[in-house]
């Protein structure tokens, strides 16, 4: 896929804010991304030491991927790919999770186009991620799929009905946000007033040697794991490390 490696951190006992689920455990995260987290999509792998795999449901249905050169690359190295629609393949990366390359050539701004969740009420989802977080609708049909974002320049998150219940499986992921650090408070109440889940109230993570940062995190109606995170500090913290490579290989 052509992605760099940003930063690498290892972690000697779990998070308190569950950033790697509920493992209490060593375990590190890899942040990876066509360029720096401030105005780029960027996966955070988490890795947990000592387990082996996990078993996955139908919540995180894929990150989709603009990218010519991913195409190619994949045909090169002869990577299982499958066209689903004219010019789209899905392929799978190691564990089952799913990517979808766009053979277009790759976008300037960030080739990572959309994130896909899996949703059991459609309706009720984009009234939380529209009508409460105040995500811009940018396609929508009743009852099959809408596409939210937070600016035109940034990838967009993708809700898509599953025909049933969610199953989180026991993969753990979240999607996070950053906003003015101010902001936090006033979004914990926000989801107070409303009674909706806070999962973790305003709370300060600590990484060895680095910035200490403020999140909120909430859960969607179908307990997808919403991440908000003070921006100042998390500018600090998310610098990308150029010895990122050589820290993962260690």
């Amino acid at each position: 896929l052509a992605l760099q490696v940003l930063r690498h951190e290892e972690f000697e006992e779990g998070c308190k804010a569950t950033c790697n689920g509920p493992y209490d455990g060593k375990w590190s995260k890899t942040m990876v991304g066509y360029g720096p987290e401030d105005n780029h999509f960027v996966m955070e792998l988490t890795y947990n030491y000592g387990v082996g795999e996990y078993r996955l449901g139908n919540d995180f249905l894929g990150i989709t991927l603009v990218s010519s050169q991913a195409v190619s690359n994949a045909k090169r190295m002869g990577w299982p790919l499958k066209e689903v629609t004219s010019g789209v393949f899905e392929t799978e990366a190691p564990g089952g999770y799913k990517f979808y390359l766009e053979d277009k050539e790759q976008l300037k701004q960030d080739p990572v186009w959309k994130v896909t969740l899996g949703v059991s009420d459609l309706q009720k989802s984009v009234s939380y991620w529209s009508g409460l977080l105040g995500m811009k609708i940018y396609e929508k049909d009743e009852k099959q799929r809408a596409l939210l974002g937070y600016a035109d320049n940034q990838c967009k998150l993708e809700l898509r009905a599953v025909g049933g219940a969610v199953d989180h499986g026991t993969a753990f992921g979240r999607v996070a946000f950053s906003c003015a650090k101010d902001e936090l408070p006033s979004i914990e109440a926000l989801m107070k007033k409303e009674n909706q889940k806070i999962l973790t109230p305003l709370v300060s993570l600590d990484t060895p040697g680095k910035a200490t940062v403020q999140v909120v995190i909430l859960a969607d109606p179908d307990g997808h794991e919403v991440c908000f995170v003070g921006d100042e500090a998390f500018r600090e913290l998310s610098q990308v490390d150029p010895n990122g490579d050589k820290l993962l290989d260690d």
